[in-house]
């Protein structure tokens, strides 16, 4: 009985074991690199180009962008896509 508890408590511990020594460095050390690299900050983000020429942003219409997808809004603009008769 006691072995059939054992043997896999036994198993878990090895594979944790295999697996520590498998991913740690040769030195022992975890955060430690072979090669030096010099580590530079990135230069900040330059800001949005403005392609508006000026003018300001519309207020939010009904055939806006933005609006919010809902099914009589979508109905709405399925009937504004089809052709007139």
């Amino acid at each position: 009985m006691m072995m059939k508890r054992f043997l896999p408590t036994l198993l878990a511990a090895a594979a944790l074991t295999l697996t520590m020594a498998a991913c740690s460095s040769p030195d022992g050390n975890p955060t430690s690199t072979e090669d030096d690299v010099a580590t530079v900050p990135l230069p900040p983000i330059p800001a949005a180009v403005d392609t508006s020429g000026g003018k300001k942003a519309p207020t939010p219409a009904a055939n806006s962008v933005n609006r919010e997808l809902t099914a009589p809004n979508a109905v709405e603009d399925i009937k504004k896509m089809q052709p007139q008769m």
